[in-house]
């Protein structure tokens, strides 16, 4: 999650499934609209169908929802897949779904072990207009599913960081788990993060599970997220990033985890006659 864009949030779901991948079977749910997100061109390429091809309204299959998959490969060799929608830049808009238990459920039938939500909506301000309205709001609902790790991302500058703090006093004031949330500064640039950057991850240090600095990488830049391509500091950074993440959620309900619930299955809708 993010609390803005251009916070590195995409770059992040990828580098975490590229690591996670050699603990389970990994998938990246891609919660962004087409025209908006870089993960559609995954499918494309590979010819699949992706969310179009999962009616809303009827009973999906394991099979049916692993084969409308792209599939990747990690650094390490480990396939991850990447659930968006692939269809072309002209076609009618998917109607995604906005309660995050509609994609849980969506993943538990998927049968996948690790599920990595690329999300979209502006971290703070969903809270604060979820605690405007009485409503729970997206990012409650992110947490509150079983043995979540919330990673927060930011731009490594000074408005990044503001921003950041702003989107932790939030989530503090609600009381959501900032135990078990992980934060991720991204550097934009070569060189040494400014001095705001610097003490706002000291101070967030001590409030969250873990704050991890990654850098800047020209090969992303001009090529995509191509794990064949990072630099040895992407990569020891996207290893300190997985290892936090799999610290986070065995400190909170131990090793080895325990098996998730299942959600119940929806009834089919009765259309009336």
């Amino acid at each position: 999650m993010a609390a803005t864009g251009g916070s590195g949030r995409t770059t992040v779901a990828g580098l975490l499934a590229s690591g996670l991948a050699a603990s389970g079977s990994t998938v990246v749910l891609d919660l962004a609209p087409r025209l908006s997100s870089p993960w559609p061109a995954r499918l494309a390429e590979q010819g699949v169908g992706g969310l179009a091809v999962l009616p809303p309204d009827q009973p999906l299959t394991r099979s049916a929802v692993q084969q409308a998959c792209a599939v990747n490969t990690g650094a390490n060799g480990a396939r991850w897949q990447v659930l968006s929608d692939g269809r072309e830049w002209h076609t009618q808009p998917l109607a995604l779904p906005e309660p995050p238990a509609a994609w849980y459920q969506l993943a538990a039938i998927g049968g996948w072990q690790i599920v990595i939500a690329d999300t979209v909506h502006p971290l703070a301000h969903d809270i604060l207009a979820a605690r405007c309205a009485g409503e729970l709001g997206q990012t409650r609902g992110w947490y509150e599913l079983p043995y979540t790790v919330p990673v927060v991302c930011a731009a490594a500058t000074a408005d990044g960081i503001r921003a950041l703090q702003q989107a932790v006093m939030a989530l503090h004031a609600e009381g959501l788990p900032l135990q078990h949330t992980v934060v991720v500064l991204a550097d934009t640039a070569h060189g040494r993060p400014p001095a705001a950057v610097r003490a706002g991850a000291t101070m967030l240090t001590a409030r969250t599970a873990a704050v991890v600095h990654l850098p800047y990488d020209p090969q992303i830049r001009a090529h995509g997220l191509n794990t064949a391509r990072l630099r040895s500091r992407t990569r020891q950074a996207a290893a300190q990033l997985t290892g936090a993440v799999l610290a986070a959620a065995h400190t909170t309900w131990g090793r080895p985890l325990p098996d998730a619930p299942q959600p119940a299955p929806l009834a089919p809708a009765v259309t009336a006659s």
